[in-house]
């Protein structure tokens, strides 16, 4: 099984904790999956939604494919995801919980079909963010230390 990542949402590590991931799909237009394809896409700004009982991706921006018609699909509208009711019942429930989020972590190409990686998340705190830093750094100062010797 080939999987070929087209897009990833590089700040949700770095605002978020993430506690759960999940896959769904997304409901995309024609000219939309081809420029999936090309990797002509953006999740910076994405966000996930709720609305009656489905979720959506908003602010995910997908570029116009060149070779569709005058018709093209609009860049940034919002698009359904696709995931099973379990799923969704339970993402809607945690959401109601106060300081839970669901953020896009990466958009990939698998079995010829658009799959967005969406995680359950906590914002994390400023202190929080500088601790992780801290921790990185002191990893790479010991890898550092290591290959000296």
């Amino acid at each position: 099984m080939i999987i070929k990542t087209v897009a990833t949402n590089r700040k949700a590590h770095h605002d978020y904790q993430i506690t759960e991931i999940f896959e769904a799909g997304i409901a995309l237009f024609g000219s939309e999956i081809k420029s999936v394809r090309d990797g002509k896409v953006s999740l910076s700004e994405a966000y996930v939604k709720a609305d009656h009982e489905e979720l959506l991706l908003v602010g995910a921006h997908i570029a116009r494919y060149e070779a569709a018609s005058y018709m093209g699909h609009e860049p940034t509208r919002p698009r359904k995801l696709l995931l099973h009711r379990k799923e969704i019942q339970f993402l809607l429930g945690q959401l109601a919980e106060k300081g839970l989020t669901v953020v896009p972590l990466r958009m990939y190409i698998k079995e010829r079909r658009a799959k967005l990686e969406i995680g359950l998340a906590r914002g994390k705190k400023l202190y929080d963010k500088r601790d992780t830093i801290m921790r990185r750094e002191q990893e790479r100062e010991i890898e550092r230390t290591l290959k000296r010797h």
